[in-house]
């Protein structure tokens, strides 16, 4: 198993530019919507990450042509015998694999998909995209850890108005690339409006998708007979562009962020200035600089445009370092502070209490190395944050989490001043 050393330093600074790639959560269904047509469909500026492999084998064994990703280019098409079924082999590893059941109904009529596996970060189920389903029309059932989906006679969904009981993501995107080939009018209430929701929007009316309410809560469909082939271009993650600010207000310095949105980071870039952040924004740079120690920041996370809870944990890595007590909130998913007892390894003082964690800052000279463990995703971004800060060697173990969702983070940091390597385990050696 692969690991990440970090030789940290108190008083490291980071300068020097950073590429961002394009966003996982917009490349993930982007991916699945080209089940939707037989047509090629070709994508750009997608990373190159752990999802986006696993993605591109279940497409392929479903029957889908994959090309190879080759400088952040893929080209997929969707002809001839596509399977209906998504194994659990697959299935089990990626949340976001659920996304392909949409689509197979919507074009093939049936789906059996297994039920979703992925970051242990608490309950995220899929009860919204079954209620939308059912009310086009598709008979649902659980079978041996599957989903099984069939539309109902003649094939086709039928336009619906679906009212989903909080608002979520995957479900959104699940029920927005059904009902684009559905019978009818379709209408989403309480849908999500996030960045990459909205990317995917964009990319099915390339495709001849006929949405209204892009970007808003409330989204109208009207289905169409079937869509054709198209070029997108993934939007950037904004994810990763924060961790990355997040890492410059920790350490200070001096860095510049190219191939970014800044107009989809607002939330974050509040906070950030908030912390003592000086930032430059252009038209796709960010331009960070940071002296002194870092103020704390209160936030709670929610839904977009609020605060993101995929930024949760690096901010916290922050506060850890910064000037006095701050309360981080987290309203979306009950089981993502697990990050927080290995930031007390490293010496970070973080208490919590039921969904909010209370920190007190501490100097950076009092963080020191030790070997700490990645629970999920973001929160490997938190660790490899205090990780650089802390006196010694940081050892960041099972950082397959980390690159389900960051594209060669130690190589961008090292190009920035980081002293950081990959790393097999000792017991590997």
């Amino acid at each position: 198993m692969e690991q990440l050393k970090i030789t940290g330093n108190p008083d490291i600074r980071l300068n020097g530019d950073i590429r961002i790639g394009g966003a996982k959560n917009a490349a993930l269904p982007i991916m699945c919507a080209t089940l939707l047509t037989h047509d090629p469909v070709q994508l750009r500026n997608v990373p190159t990450l752990r999802d986006i492999n696993t993605t591109m084998k279940l497409l392929r064994e479903l029957g889908v042509s994959v090309s190879e990703l080759e400088h952040d280019k893929v080209t997929v098409q969707a002809y001839g015998t596509i399977s209906t079924k998504a194994t659990y082999e697959l299935v089990k590893t990626m949340r976001a694999s659920i996304l392909v059941l949409g689509p197979l109904l919507a074009r093939f009529g049936e789906a059996w998909v297994s039920l979703p596996g992925g970051c242990a970060i608490g309950a995220r189920p899929v009860d919204q995209h079954i209620k939308g389903f059912q009310a086009m029309g598709a008979q649902i059932t659980i079978e041996h850890g599957y989903i099984h989906a069939k539309a109902p006679e003649g094939g086709r969904l039928k336009g619906a108005s679906i009212t989903t009981d909080m608002i979520t993501v995957t479900g959104t995107e699940n029920l927005l690339m059904a009902a684009v080939l559905a019978d009818g009018e379709t209408v989403l209430e309480n849908a999500a409006c996030e960045p990459e929701v909205t990317d995917l929007a964009k990319m099915l009316v390339s495709m001849g998708a006929k949405i209204e309410g892009i970007g808003t809560h409330r989204l109208v469909i009207q289905g169409v007979e079937q869509l054709h082939g198209t070029t997108h271009s993934v939007v950037p993650d904004r994810i990763e562009a924060g961790t990355f600010l997040c890492a410059v207000a920790a350490t200070g310095g001096d860095i510049r962020l190219t191939h970014v949105d800044p107009s989809i980071m607002t939330s974050v870039l509040d906070k950030l200035t908030e912390m003592g952040v000086e930032l430059e924004l252009g038209e796709n740079t960010i331009r960070a600089k940071m002296t002194g120690r870092a103020k704390p920041v209160n936030l709670s996370t929610t839904e977009y445009p609020g605060f993101p809870t995929d930024m949760q944990a690096q901010f916290m890595a922050v506060n850890a370092i910064a000037s006095g007590a701050s309360d981080v909130t987290e309203t979306i998913f009950e089981n993502r502070f697990m990050h927080v007892q290995e930031m007390n390894r490293l010496g970070a003082n973080i208490v919590i209490h039921g969904n909010t964690a209370h920190t007190e800052g501490v100097e950076a000279a009092a963080l020191s190395g030790a070997v700490v463990m990645a629970t999920d995703l973001r929160a490997s971004a938190s660790l490899v944050i205090l990780g650089m800060i802390a006196e010694g060697t940081t050892t960041v173990d099972r950082i397959y989490h980390l690159d389900r969702g960051y594209e060669r983070m130690e190589e961008k940091l090292m190009k920035v001043g980081a002293v950081i390597e990959r790393v097999r385990s000792a017991e590997e050696a």
